[in-house]
């Protein structure tokens, strides 16, 4: 079998997988992990991003000899690189305060018409709009996300690869390409955008091994990675963000859906990532760092035990996004003691993430006017058990769970595409997920009408 190294940044830790390919069968092995922890400095929270590339370096190291190198990360954050080529500075991280008070000239419903984004107040558009003016901003030459900023250390190739690229709020999401006239109607330089590039595309080379373009948005090659069959399904890619939504052909960019706050993100072969960004386990993640909890399998047996939907918040309010006192935030939101066991609390958060999962598929399906027949969860969360049946029982729906390194499978399979060793459409690559990948089904259960006044509570 042929073998590609993905490199996977996420939010917490990077790794770079070495995935064995043959037309129906996939393998994969952890080459190396490393962590990324921001910096603060100056008041701004900044990403690692050497260590971070270190990191990868490191696991390209320990790979050996592959075929081709692909690169995905979260979306939105940027470096800016000078006509030298240098970068500038280190990447601002999106839940750096900048753009909390942030806003833009142009209507948000002309936005919408033309990226068909949700509006989060973290998106590229609005940091840009934040740098504007700033030293760093004026000496600028091109704006590089961070893989496409890795490949190019990587290549000397200066590139924006599609998927992420259409997370930037800048990019028509019709001709998939940047919007120059709303580039211009922000005040920003076209100039710093580079060339689209889609999956698949080979960017250059690193000590003789092909870099390949792959669905550089970490959601996007997890979305290659849910192994469905046929087209009627949700899906959730969970870790510290759910992003929930469907899989479909064309945007929905009807005011009912920005109003709805539903995101319209490129996917590889074209495809339409429809889809909202849910807070995720970040509440979690933050709260058992505060309470210097790692075993998360004893809390969540204890979870398990606690009365279901007592306490319910909505873990879409902007006051859970900063990092610090989380345990303080989710108390005061559900009412109870912030000395409460941390069970209590676990419960509370994942109830009200599953009731949010549960807003998330039902909107997607009104919205878009199709209608589901599972949802499959990929991601970390696939392996929280707990999560995974009330986000069934939430729903309605079968659960399908996994697999857990959805993003690195999609990541590896659009480069064994690539290569020649797999082909086929998206149908394809799923095939061989479904042959090769442990998939959990968790029925639904529970009581429906608790759920529906649950939802109802939290929408007010």
């Amino acid at each position: 079998m042929n073998a590609f190294a993905a490199v996977d940044l996420g939010a917490s830790s990077g790794r770079v997988i070495v995935g064995r390919v043959g037309p129906t069968r996939i393998e994969l092995s952890e080459a190396h992990r490393f962590g990324n922890e921001p910096v603060r400095a100056g008041g701004t929270l900044y990403w690692d991003i050497l260590r971070l590339y270190r990191g990868a370096l490191e696991g390209l190291r320990k790979a050996g000899p592959v075929d081709s190198i692909g690169i995905d990360s979260w979306a939105v954050d940027y470096g800016f690189v000078d006509g030298s080529g240098a970068l500038l500075g280190n990447p601002v991280h999106y839940r750096d305060g900048r753009t909390d008070r942030v806003s833009v000239a142009v209507p948000d419903d002309r936005l919408y018409a033309v990226a068909g984004l949700q509006k989060l107040p973290f998106n590229t558009i609005y940091q840009l709009i934040a740098a504007q003016g700033t030293p760093q901003y004026e000496a600028a030459q091109r704006l590089l996300l961070i893989p496409d900023l890795l490949a190019y250390w990587l290549t000397g190739e200066l590139g924006a690869e599609y998927t992420n690229a259409s997370t930037t709020g800048l990019l028509d999401v019709r001709t998939r390409e940047w919007s120059s006239s709303l580039i211009s109607e922000l005040g920003l330089r076209p100039s710093l955008f580079p060339e689209i590039r889609s999956p698949g595309a080979k960017i250059g080379a690193f000590a003789g091994t092909p870099v390949v373009a792959v669905g550089s948005h970490d959601t996007a090659s997890a979305v290659v990675g849910v192994p469905a069959a046929g087209e009627r399904f949700a899906y959730i890619s969970c870790g510290t963000w759910s992003l929930v939504g469907l899989e479909l052909d064309q945007p929905v960019l009807s005011e009912e859906s920005r109003r709805a706050n539903f995101t319209n993100e490129g996917g590889v072969d074209g495809t339409i990532r429809y889809l909202r960004n849910v807070m995720g386990l970040w509440p979690l993640q933050e709260a058992m760092r505060e309470w210097e909890i790692s075993d998360i399998s004893g809390l969540l047996a204890r979870a398990a035990g606690e009365p279901a939907l007592k306490h319910v918040v909505d873990l879409d309010d902007p006051v859970f996004l900063p990092p610090g006192d989380m345990i303080g935030r989710l108390a005061a939101a559900a009412g109870i003691s912030r000395e409460a066991d941390p069970a209590v609390l676990t419960r509370c958060i994942l109830d009200s993430l599953a009731v949010a999962h549960r807003r998330a598929v039902e909107q997607a399906q009104e919205l878009a006017g199709r209608a589901v027949d599972a949802v499959h969860v990929v991601g970390g969360g696939a392996r929280n058990e707990l999560l995974c049946q009330l986000t069934a029982d939430a729903c309605g729906l079968p659960v399908l769970a996994g697999p857990v390194e959805a993003t690195a499978l999609g990541n590896l399979l659009v480069q064994a595409r690539a290569a020649g060793v797999i082909g086929g459409e998206l149908a394809a690559l799923r095939a061989v997920l479904r042959e090769t990948q442990q998939i959990v089904r968790y029925e639904p259960g529970g009581d429906p009408a608790a759920w529906r006044a649950a939802a109802k509570r939290i929408s007010g």
